[in-house]
């Protein structure tokens, strides 16, 4: 019996929100328990076709340590709609009421390449110029990069090697305005979000220095399983966070 070679599925194309959170020392419980129920406390949010509830590294960094206080959420939604309607949901005020501080973001993917989970991202199906959904004030015209990866675990301790050097030259990158670890348990899910004021103070820190040698060493010596880098323009922002050189200088929660 003749059988076709199945075919990759369709990349998924929406509208990205990001969310990152610092909760506030006495609602740390609240938040470990969000972390563990997942993806699944947004099954049911209208027009979402893809989800991440992720938890950080020491400070909201890419350490080994886990924060006590600090998660992320990363999400992909069918229509701008959709990803507003979340962001002035309960989920989110939920969040907010929570935190000592919360950042979240309405994205537009202009590209990507790669996979998590299996899932593909494409571009964006925005009309321009965007529905005045958002507000009528001028938002800055930021940059964002989404980079993940599944670690091979025979490679993990070649990688966490690395993040040190990587993280230190993210934290003086002129140009970086925020930046957060993120990852999924175990320690071998990891992904990077970052805002940057313009394209070139982004592509002079991911082709020079500590990154761009972590970026040869994964992929010449097959560090990752599965890894995808997401490119995207920062549409609405909301919410305060501390740039890399201020976050390196704050005391973690106790």
């Amino acid at each position: 019996m003749n059988t076709k070679p199945q075919s990759d599925p369709p990349a998924l194309s929406g509208v990205a929100v990001a969310v990152l959170i610092d909760y506030l020392p006495e609602h740390r419980r609240w938040g470990w328990l969000r972390l563990m129920q997942g993806n699944s406390a947004l099954k049911d949010v209208p027009g979402l076709l893809f989800s991440k509830v992720m938890g950080s590294g020491n400070n909201g960094g890419f350490s080994l340590r886990p924060s006590s206080t600090h998660q992320g959420v990363i999400a992909l939604f069918k229509q701008a709609e959709h990803a507003l309607a979340f962001l002035d949901g309960p989920q989110m005020a939920a969040f907010q009421e929570r935190a000592g501080r919360c950042w979240s973001a309405l994205l537009s993917v202009e590209s990507a390449r790669g996979a998590w989970d299996g899932v593909s991202w494409d571009r964006s199906p925005l009309p321009t110029p965007l529905p005045e959904l958002v507000s009528a004030e001028p938002q800055p015209q930021w940059l964002a990069a989404l980079t993940r990866a599944s670690i091979r675990p025979a490679k993990a301790m070649s990688f966490w090697k690395q993040a040190p050097a990587t993280e230190a030259d993210l934290r003086r990158s002129p140009g970086c305005l925020l930046a957060m670890g993120l990852g999924e348990a175990p320690l071998l899910r990891q992904c990077t979000f970052s805002v940057w004021q313009d394209t070139a103070s982004m592509l002079a820190y991911s082709m020079n220095g500590a990154h761009k040698r972590a970026v040869e060493n994964a992929y010449s010596r097959g560090y990752f399983s599965e890894s995808m880098f997401v490119r995207m323009r920062v549409l609405h922002s909301r919410g305060q966070w501390p740039s890399p050189v201020e976050s390196q200088l704050e005391p973690a929660h106790a």
